[in-house]
C-alpha cells in the first residue's frame, strides 16, 4: 500500500514541481523583458550628458549669409575698444637717375606720409608697376633707358583699378614740356628744384597731400 501511495504520489509530484518550474520561468520572462526596455541609470546618464554637450541643432532660415553675418560682427565686437587692423601703406615710387634726387624726394614722400620706392630708369619704374601699382609717382624726364615721357605713357596704358596720381619732377620747365607731360597721363607737374613745402602743396591740390 505504502508502495503504491509512493508510487501515485509520484506524478502528482512530478506535475507541482513542473507546475512551479513553469511559473518562474514565466516570472523570469516578464523580468528580463522589464530589464531589458529599462535603460540602466548609468548609461541614462551618459546619455543624458552627451546630449547636453551636443551643438544645438541649426535655427530654420539660417544660411550662409547669417554665418557671415555673426563671424563678422564677432570680428567687430573683438576690435571694438582696441587697436583695429591697420590700413595697407600708402606708396609713392620715385623714379630718378640721380641717387641724391631720390633720397631728397624719399625723405618728403616720407614725411608726407608715403612709403617711398625708388627707381632709377623708366624701364625699371614701369616693371615695378606691374608688379603692385603705387599710389603716387614723382617723375623725372630726362632719364637713361627709358624717359619719363615714355613711362608715363606706358604706365598709363597698363589696365589696373587703381589709378596712381603722377607728377613730374623735372628741370624741363618750358610751356611745351608741361603740355608734353599732361599729355603723355601726368596730373601735375613741378619744376626742379622744388623743396617739401611746393610738393605738399601739390599733392594737397590733387587730393594727396
Amino acid at each position: 500500500m505504502q508502495n503504491l501511495i509512493k508510487r501515485n504520489s509520484g506524478p502528482n509530484r512530478r506535475s507541482g514541481m513542473e507546475g512551479k518550474t513553469l511559473a518562474e520561468k514565466l516570472a523570469q520572462g516578464e523580468a528580463a523583458r522589464e530589464a531589458a526596455q529599462a535603460e540602466p541609470a548609468p548609461l541614462a546618464e551618459e546619455k543624458s550628458e552627451m546630449q547636453s554637450r551636443a551643438p544645438a541643432a541649426p535655427e530654420a532660415g539660417l544660411d550662409d549669409t547669417d554665418t557671415i553675418v555673426a563671424a563678422a560682427k564677432a570680428m567687430r565686437d573683438r576690435y571694438a575698444g582696441g587697436v583695429a587692423p591697420a590700413a595697407a601703406a600708402k606708396t609713392c615710387l620715385i623714379v630718378d637717375d640721380s641717387r641724391v634726387i631720390r633720397k631728397v624726394s624719399s625723405k618728403i614722400a616720407l614725411s608726407l606720409g608715403y612709403v617711398p620706392i625708388e627707381a632709377e630708369n623708366g624701364e625699371e619704374a614701369l616693371a615695378r608697376c606691374k608688379k603692385a601699382m603705387p599710389d603716387l609717382v614723382l617723375t623725372d624726364w630726362n632719364m637713361p633707358e627709358m624717359d619719363g615721357i615714355t613711362f608715363v605713357a606706358k604706365l598709363r596704358a597698363i589696365p589696373t583699378p587703381k589709378e596712381p596720381v603722377v607728377v613730374f619732377c623735372t628741370s624741363n620747365g618750358e610751356a611745351k614740356d608741361i603740355h608734353d607731360g599732361i599729355a603723355a597721363g601726368a596730373d601735375d607737374y613741378i619744376v626742379k628744384p622744388f623743396d617739401e613745402a611746393a610738393l605738399k602743396a601739390k599733392l594737397e591740390k590733387l587730393g594727396r597731400g
